[in-house]
């Protein structure tokens, strides 16, 4: 029931654009995968299975809901995708827990500390109450309590990394002042040089136990969240829809803080948000500080290849598809504008080959740094509602595309290697977004698709290249068959042949009737799956028994569908758009029609006969 279930909405998620991610929609989405795909690994499952089925979900429901059958291909490519992800993560996570496990044993420990937990399951996703499976079967329990702390302190730490509260604007403020009371009145940022460099610690908060808050102090030791500021620092903070750099702050005595998110609260302030994994970590300091390179590439590559996309979606579908948002990360960019409808399969061809045409060039990237006002009289493009300050970056990728941007980019366009289109989907009454992915990420994004076109041909036994031609004629032919089918059980239902519920013909079937005062009722399930079909037996049926309340009901893959006629000579007593409601709520479902003519659907086929029933209920 679980994997039924977050399939079902992992299907309608992503066909609405939402990826598995860290955002809010995005984590939620990524939660329910993980909890179904950590179910059918419990079920002994040991390979990817949750796109097979959300593509049962999509063949299911994709006639009420088309957007499902649109974006087939794409629920089908993240959900493998995620899912090859998520069990390397639990094969990592394993690992780690069973290391632990031996420790514990060794020191006749039967607890694992809730920090352990927690990190297990923030740092590589792997769920908790998989770890307390893990536990039961190796005689161990967990430290529940330990645990929640950890719990809250995350929590803590993602409502209080940015403004927000009074306690933590209070806390950034105080940082600003130590800044302003230095040298410089802001943290100077060296990033667009280079990745590494030195600064002095001007301002140091930390958390020491599980669960606190930061507080503003003048040192941190090892296992302390802390929250760095430091005179001037090669780390992005996030900004302008980029995220902030990872990496490390170390001291000449042999501390070391991991740094995993850098933020930019106010102006002039840059934060280093971390864990000091070991030594001690003092005001004053002068600190050398590493940038994640891996990390700052892959966005660097990322963001200038928005750049590119805003300009060819603009030249593309017009000059109206303006910027409205973005996200640049290293896994993937997401880029959001102005447009009033999808873009065709043609339209996303020709973006991408602009894009990497581009790519191809090699160019290089050029910044320079402009007073506000000459660098828009230069004609360069200001981005979706950015503050601004007196003096701006001008970034130029080639005379086509030329925009103020304080982002990390690829020094030539040569850098981003591949762009391939993921999606796009609607956002917002005329904003659509664009996901996309650059580098080795593309190549496993294309690598992905080739490996289900080889499936494909494999199982139609085609070649890749008449792929389409043979799925067209198996289609047409299954087209042409369903229709058969369809003429075959139409005449057989009003005919003299096999009618649905096993019976022979009409006759069979009005033989069925009920004798009432008012004339005959007859409430029967047929084998018939078109509705007008349907329609037609059941006014052969009231026609061949006089004055008659007829129902006919069938069960499609699922659906339920009804016909509910009365006679002409009835209608002053039993209405049939009345009585259809009451028997399509029966199976979840509703419909309406005119006085002697009424159909309705619904979604509960196991209650179709209850339905059924109820007819002779109604009219008695």
């Amino acid at each position: 029931r679980v994997i039924a279930d977050h399939a079902r909405l992992t299907a309608f998620l992503i066909a609405e654009g939402v990826q598995p991610d860290r955002g809010d929609r995005e984590y939620v989405l990524r939660r329910v995968m993980r909890r179904a795909i950590r179910h059918g690994h419990r079920l002994g499952i040991d390979r990817p299975f949750l796109h097979h089925v959300a593509g049962e979900v999509v063949r299911q429901m994709g006639e009420q809901y088309p957007e499902l059958r649109e974006r087939e291909k794409l629920i089908a490519t993240v959900t493998e995708a995620e899912e090859v992800r998520f069990r390397e993560t639990l094969d990592r996570g394993l690992k780690i827990l069973d290391d632990e496990i031996t420790t514990l044993k060794s020191t006749s420990t039967t607890v694992i500390p809730g920090n352990v937990v927690f990190k297990l399951y923030d740092t590589f996703g792997f769920p908790k109450d998989l770890t307390e499976v893990i536990a039961r079967e190796r005689d161990l329990s967990l430290d529940e309590q330990g645990y929640e702390a950890a719990m809250a302190e995350q929590k803590a730490r993602s409502e209080g990394s940015k403004v927000g509260d009074a306690a933590v604007e209070d806390l950034y403020r105080a940082a600003l002042d130590a800044v302003r009371a230095g040298e410089r009145k802001a943290v100077r940022f060296t990033g667009y040089e280079r990745e590494e460099g030195e600064g002095k610690v001007l301002f140091v908060a930390r958390a020491g136990a599980e669960g606190e808050a930061l507080a503003q102090a003048d040192r941190a030791s090892a296992g302390d969240r802390v929250a760095v500021v430091v005179d001037e620092t090669p780390f992005y903070g996030e900004s302008g829809g980029q995220v902030g750099d990872a990496g490390e702050i170390r001291t000449s005595s042999g501390a070391r803080v991991i740094v995993d998110d850098t933020q930019k609260p106010l102006d002039g302030l840059v934060v280093h948000l971390g864990t000091v994994a070991e030594g001690e970590l003092s005001l004053g300091e002068t600190v050398t500080l590493e940038v994640d390179h891996e990390k700052r590439t892959a966005t660097r590559r990322n963001h200038s290849a928005t750049h590119l996309l805003h300009w060819a979606l603009r030249k593309v579908v017009g000059e109206q598809a303006m910027q409205k948002g973005s996200l640049v990360g290293p896994d993937r960019l997401r880029f959001d504008y102005a447009h009033g409808k999808a873009l065709s399969p043609e339209e996303i061809s020709e973006i991408e080959d602009l894009v990497n045409a581009k790519i191809l060039l090699d160019a290089p990237v050029v910044t320079e740094v402009l007073p506000i006002d000459e660098a828009r009289k230069s004609g360069a493009m200001a981005i979706f509602e950015e503050k601004y300050g007196d003096v701006v970056r001008v970034l130029t990728m080639t005379r086509d595309s030329v925009e103020l941007c304080g982002g990390t980019h690829a020094r030539a366009l040569g850098e981003i290697g591949l762009f391939k289109i993921v999606s796009d989907s609607g956002i917002a009454a005329g904003v659509r977004r664009v996901e996309a992915a650059t580098g080795l990420n593309a190549l496993g994004y294309v690598r992905t698709l080739e490996r289900s076109v080889r499936a494909a041909s494999r199982l139609l036994k085609a070649s890749p290249a008449d792929l389409a031609d043979k799925v067209e004629k198996l289609s047409a032919d299954h087209r042409a068959l369903e229709k058969e089918l369809a003429d075959t059980k139409k005449k057989l239902a009003l005919g003299g042949g096999a009618g649905g519920g096993g019976g022979g013909g009409l006759d069979e079937l009005a033989g069925r009737a009920r004798e009432m005062p008012f004339g005959k009722a007859l409430a029967v399930k047929v084998d018939v799956a078109d509705a007008a079909t349907l329609r037609e037996l059941a006014e052969k049926l009231r026609d061949k028994l006089g004055e008659a309340v007829v129902l006919v009901g069938s069960d499609a893959g699922g659906k339920v569908a009804f016909a509910l006629t009365v006679s002409k000579g009835l209608t002053d007593r039993f209405q049939a758009g009345v009585l259809i409601k009451d028997v399509a709520a029966t199976v979840g479902g509703s419909g309406g029609g005119r006085p002697d003519m009424a159909q309705a659907g619904g979604t509960d086929a196991s209650r179709l006969d209850e339905a059924l029933d109820k007819l002779y209920a109604l009219v008695s």
